[in-house]
């Protein structure tokens, strides 16, 4: 699957500012990961730490911290990764928050189609 780019905002869970930002879609990264300084500047603190396995096999320790998360209009809170500068990610988990899968073809995000089944 090819890789794309989806602007979004990204804010502080409590309130204030959002920033928007251009993000890389990869279903391959389990969390969003944007950098450090930006996730400082809107007064986001991590929860925890946690040792990530990068794509080319390398681990790292980033921080972890809850994050306001703005797609299509919708606002939702999603954990995220505090990285490195210019790393503007978005991941599967927050993919899965927001109930949306990737369409590779036309290079955009789009609501899943849920089937209910009777009990």
């Amino acid at each position: 699957m090819g890789t794309f780019y989806i602007d979004i905002t990204v804010g502080n869970p409590d309130g204030g500012d959002t920033t928007s930002v251009n993000a890389l879609v990869d279903t391959g990264a389990t969390d969003s990961m944007f950098p450090s300084s930006l996730l400082e500047y809107l007064k986001i603190d991590p929860f925890q730490r946690r040792i990530c396995t990068m794509a080319d096999g390398r681990r790292e320790e980033y921080g972890r911290a809850i994050v306001s998360i703005g797609i299509g209009g919708l606002q939702l809170p999603c954990p995220a990764l505090m990285g490195p500068e210019d790393t503007y990610l978005l991941g599967a988990t927050t993919l899965e928050i927001f109930d949306l899968s990737v369409d590779p073809i036309e290079e955009s995000v789009i609501e899943r189609t849920r089937i209910a089944r009777p009990l």
